[in-house]
């Protein structure tokens, strides 16, 4: 599983809007590499940021 799968599998886990590092800590990832993950997903349109610093799949 790579590390965009781990994200949207902690975004979908949590079920609401999670901030990186919130996602760190239920991906077991680093912070930098959830961050990569995070800007890759909102170029390909899989999440959206409902508030600042903030995410959530579509």
């Amino acid at each position: 599983m790579d590390n965009e799968a781990k994200v949207l599998a902690a975004f979908q886990q949590a079920g609401k809007p999670l901030k990186s590092t919130e996602v760190a800590e239920l991906s077991g990832l680093d912070k930098k590499d959830v961050d990569k993950a995070i800007k890759k997903l909102k170029e390909t349109e899989k999440i959206h940021s409902p508030k600042r610093c903030y995410y959530e799949p579509k």
